[in-house]
């Protein structure tokens, strides 16, 4: 096929035409080159890449939050609030023991093989069960999110594969980041405390971590509405504090050091 750009012309004059016409044409080419692909995740973890995000799946997102809402109106809506360093519980909901709920909590239990443990098993923490849970019913497959006892689990694997391609949820600082509903927003617990790097944290660091996380289900102007098993003994609503930029507010009693962004 004959070039749209003029050959190498005889001339002086024509020399110069034609220069700047291969100008004009690669500058055409440039144009027309493709740009960054639609779904990539822009940024890094710790200095290596975040992969490319997969396909969109609202509807699978949207599973999640409404598994996670019938839970917690199961268990009567239990709602506390963080603000500042106060903690209230504006409205009380049914707990782990009572023995209506008793067998909630072992369904929980049983998605991460330990179907002997029930909401009678009080020193048992059952929140990452419940997140287990949430996600195995609303049809996460196991390769994306691996069901544990124990956060730290799933949380180190996450961390491990951010840099694969399609992976649905990737780590995100919490100096860097604003929560949005599907997201898993994680805080330390007990008494040694998680000491990210710069906000970074890797798998290693997570190995044996008391950690607990819930899941995001809604978001209002300066509050972020999160769900948890385990929760003051129940299924609870948390409130907590956004800042001007949307970033999670620090909080005593939830030490929040690792936002695990869902890209569904």
């Amino acid at each position: 096929m004959p070039s749209s750009c003029p050959s190498v012309p005889c001339r002086p004059e024509q020399a110069l035409l034609g220069i700047a016409s291969v100008a004009v044409c690669l500058a055409l080419v440039a144009c027309g080159a493709p740009g960054p692909r639609p779904g990539e995740a822009p940024g890094t973890w710790a200095g290596r890449p975040i992969g490319r995000a997969p396909s969109p799946n609202p509807g699978l997102k949207q599973a999640m939050i409404q598994r996670a809402t019938r839970e917690w109106e199961q268990f009567d809506r239990q709602v506390v609030v963080f603000k500042g360093n106060e903690e209230s519980i504006p409205h009380v909901g049914a707990w782990e023991d009572d023995y209506t709920h008793v067998s909630r909590v072992n369904l929980y239990w049983r998605a991460v093989n330990k179907p002997t443990l029930d909401g009678l098993d009080c020193r048992q923490p059952w929140s990452a069960a419940f997140i287990s849970w949430v996600m195995q019913s609303a049809g996460v497959p196991t390769s994306q999110f691996r069901p544990a006892s124990a956060h730290w689990v799933y949380l180190s694997s996450m961390v491990e594969e951010a840099s694969y391609p399609g992976r649905y949820f990737v780590p995100r600082r919490i100096q860097d980041y604003s929560p949005e509903p599907g997201d898993l927003v994680c805080a330390g617990r007990g008494r040694t405390p998680l000491r990210p790097v710069d906000g970074y944290t890797s798998a290693w660091m997570l190995q044996g971590a008391e950690t607990h996380c819930d899941l995001v289900v809604g978001r209002n102007g300066q509050t972020l509405d999160v769900i948890g098993g385990n929760v003051r003994n129940s299924v609870s609503k948390s409130v907590l504090e956004l800042d001007d930029r949307g970033r999670l507010k620090p909080v005593t009693r939830r030490p929040w050091f690792l936002v695990m962004e869902n890209r569904l």
